[in-house]
């Protein structure tokens, strides 16, 4: 089968030919319909030799969906055929958090070497993938595998960050979000179809702002230094209940501290290597800072029913496997509006 591969240390994923993959014993193989292209595979492939964590060559692709084409030896749960999206943070299945279905902080992955698929494990930019558990597995229930597929990641990502800061975003609060790309302009709709909270928008770019406005941001600002100011006179000088930093480099998170208020909830889910000081008078008073990391899948079941519902869609952009590598290409340029995925198999 062909598949999109980060292959030596430094160098773009290219498109190469790989054995068919076999289930065996509880596994389940998909035949991929869509696959989503994310930053954080870009943030991989950007670390040196020395502290690379995953063993080369690596099939990118933490973001997928497909039919079941079969199932290993006493696999139960699905059928072939069956459209199903991957649930990312594989976990033991056995600790307290899996337990809850918190498999993203599963308390004994790097002890036992599990690893998502895409981010160690073999992903899913491939005409097939092979699924560890049918547990990872989510009926798409008549949803769009394109529309789908972002939802995984960047769909869950924000739905889990922005549902533990609910309770603050009661009528009259402010919402700002920084970086409105796959995951932002994500987070902008799911604000507005759990809270009624005003969205204030932060990017860079024009066009994604431009985008923000159209999924529902109520204000749009260009982030640069004088963002902490423009949401402070936006906010009467309150500043804002919660602050989601989807970029989290140390100009972002800068500014996510800056427009935080008094008890605002600050979610850094970006992992561009910012941190943000937290004490006594380094912040508003009690503020809470947290460091996310995607989500439960009973949140992913939430967000594919908001999908099915209507009150999210991610905006995508398509390409081949054989053009993967230009999608990589764009992302990284910033030229990518919104979220692409690959079709393997299209």
């Amino acid at each position: 089968m062909k598949a999109l591969q980060y292959r030596t240390i430094g160098a773009a994923p290219e498109v190469v030919t790989v054995p068919d993959p076999e289930p065996g014993p509880g596994q389940v193989l998909l035949k991929v319909t869509a696959a989503g292209v994310c930053h954080s595979d870009i943030a991989v492939m950007s670390w040196p030799a020395d502290s690379f964590p995953y063993p080369l060559p690596l099939t990118l692709g933490h973001e997928g969906v497909g039919t079941v084409a079969a199932l290993g030896a006493g696999t139960t749960g699905v059928r072939e055929g069956d459209a199903v999206a991957v649930y990312g943070p594989w976990g033991c299945g056995r600790c307290a958090k899996c337990a809850e279905g918190k498999e993203n902080y599963c308390l004994r992955a790097d002890e036992l070497g599990i690893r998502p698929p895409g981010l160690g494990a073999p992903g899913a930019i491939a005409e097939y993938l092979l699924v560890d558990d049918p547990r990872h597995l989510v009926p798409l229930e008549g949803l769009d595998p394109v529309a789908a597929v972002p939802l995984t990641d960047a769909g869950l990502t924000p739905y889990h960050a922005i549902k533990r800061a609910l309770p603050k975003l009661v009528p009259g609060s402010t919402a700002v979000v920084i970086g409105t790309g796959g995951l932002g302009h994500t987070a902008i709709q799911l604000l507005r179809a759990l809270s009624p909270a005003r969205i204030v928008a932060l990017d860079v770019s024009e066009d994604k702002l431009r985008l923000a406005r159209r999924v529902g941001a109520h204000e749009a600002v260009l982030s640069d230094d004088d963002a902490p100011a423009t949401v402070r006179e936006l906010t009467g000088g309150l500043g804002a209940q919660a602050v989601f930093d989807f970029v989290g480099a140390p100009p972002t998170v800068r500014i996510a501290g800056a427009v935080a208020g008094v008890e605002a909830e600050v979610s850094l889910v970006g992992i561009g290597g910012g941190t943000l000081p937290v004490g006594f008078g380094a912040m508003p008073f009690e503020v809470s800072v947290s460091a996310p990391y995607w989500g439960s899948r009973s949140e992913l079941q939430e967000v594919l029913a908001l999908a099915r519902a209507g009150a999210v869609s991610v905006h995508t952009e398509t390409f081949s496997l054989d053009e993967a590598p230009r999608a990589y290409e764009r992302l990284h340029a910033g030229t990518v509006n919104g979220r692409a995925a690959i079709l393997p198999n299209g």
